[in-house]
C-alpha cells in the first residue's frame, strides 16, 4: 500500500491506498487506538480494489481535533464524510474493524444513498449502555477529562517497549508482528530537553478519555435495523467479553440484509488471519461503485 494525504476541515489526513481508480471504492476505518497499517495484511488479500485505509482523526499520523472537540462515533462522521468527498466519492464501500466497523455502521445508516455495500469486522452498531447508568458516566467521563491537560508523554528509547505494550493492550492482545505494524505508524520521533531522542505515541491523548455518552440497547438496535446496504459482519471465536453471545449474533439478525461469518481468531483477526477474512469477505466488496 502506498502512502497518501488529503486535507479536510479539521487537518491533514494520512493513509495507505492500493489499487487505482475506475475499481471498486473501498474505504477502510480502523479500531480505537489503531491507525490504518491495520489492514496492511488483509490488503494483501484483496486485489482489484481502490482500497483507502485512513488513519482517522487523532490517530496515526493524521491531524488531531481541535481543543474542546469530543471524540464519538456520531462526531465522527462529518470526517469520514469529509475524507470521502475529498476523495471525489459519491458511492463507495465501508470496511470497517472494531471502533472503525462502529462508525461504518452509524455512517450506512444515516447516508444510505452512499454507503453501497458494508463489511463490519468485530462490531455491529454501537456498545449499548442501560439508562441507568447514564449519569454516572456522563459524571465520569468529564471528571476524568478535567485532569488530562498537562500530563506529559512517556518517551521510548526503542521501539520493542511499546511494541510489547501493545501486544497486551486491553483492546485484544495481539501477535508481535501485528503490534509493531501498527506501533511503527502510530509513535513519532521526538529529542528530550537533555538531547535524548526516543518515540513517543502519536495519538491524541483525549482518546483514552471515557465516552460522555452511549447509545441505549433500543437506540442501537434501531440503528442496525436502519442499515439498508448488504452487509457481512465477520466475528471471531471467542467473542469478547463487551460483545458477548448472544448479543452479537442478535444483532447481526437484525440487518435487513445480511451475513454472519464467525471464525475463530482473536479481536485483530483480520491481522492475524488475513486470508480466512478475506476468504469470508469474497467477492462481496467488488459489487462496490467503481471510481
Amino acid at each position: 500500500m502506498r502512502e497518501f494525504q488529503l486535507d479536510i476541515a479539521v487537518g491533514r489526513i494520512h493513509g495507505l491506498r492500493q489499487g487505482e481508480p475506475g475499481q471498486p471504492r473501498v474505504l477502510a476505518l480502523h479500531g480505537w487506538l489503531d491507525n490504518a497499517a491495520s489492514f496492511v495484511p488483509l490488503a494483501a488479500h484483496l486485489p482489484g480494489l481502490d482500497l483507502v485505509a485512513v488513519d482517522l482523526p487523532g490517530h496515526g499520523r493524521s491531524a488531531h481535533l481541535p481543543p474542546g472537540a469530543d471524540y464519538s462515533f456520531a462526531g465522527a462522521l462529518h470526517s469520514v464524510l469529509d475524507i470521502t468527498d475529498a476523495l471525489d466519492w459519491e458511492r463507495f464501500a465501508l470496511l470497517g474493524h472494531s471502533m472503525g466497523a462502529g462508525i461504518a455502521s452509524l455512517l450506512a445508516a444515516a447516508c444510505p444513498q452512499r454507503v453501497a455495500r458494508l463489511v463490519a469486522i468485530e462490531a455491529l452498531g454501537a456498545l449499548p449502555e442501560q439508562e441507568e447508568n447514564t449519569v454516572a458516566r456522563l459524571r465520569d467521563a468529564v471528571a476524568t477529562g478535567r485532569t488530562l491537560g498537562g500530563k506529559r508523554l512517556r518517551m521510548f528509547t526503542e521501539l520493542d517497549t511499546p511494541v510489547r505494550a501493545r501486544t497486551l493492550a486491553r483492546t485484544g492482545a495481539i501477535g508481535e508482528a501485528a503490534a509493531r505494524l501498527l506501533v511503527e505508524r502510530g509513535v513519532r520521533e521526538v529529542e528530550a530537553g537533555d538531547g535524548r531522542r526516543g518515540w513517543v505515541w502519536s495519538s491524541d491523548p483525549r482518546l483514552t478519555l471515557p465516552t460522555l455518552v452511549r447509545m441505549t440497547p433500543g437506540q442501537v438496535r434501531a440503528l442496525i435495523r436502519g442499515i439498508e446496504c448488504p452487509t457481512r459482519v465477520i466475528h471471531a471465536d471467542p467473542p469478547q467479553p463487551y460483545l458477548p453471545e448472544p448479543m452479537r449474533s442478535a444483532h447481526a439478525a437484525l440487518l435487513p440484509d445480511g451475513e454472519l461469518y464467525v471464525l475463530p481468531g482473536g479481536h485483530h483477526l483480520h491481522m492475524e488471519q488475513p486470508a480466512a477474512v478475506a476468504a469470508a469477505i469474497g467477492d462481496f466488496l467488488h459489487a462496490s461503485p467503481a471510481g
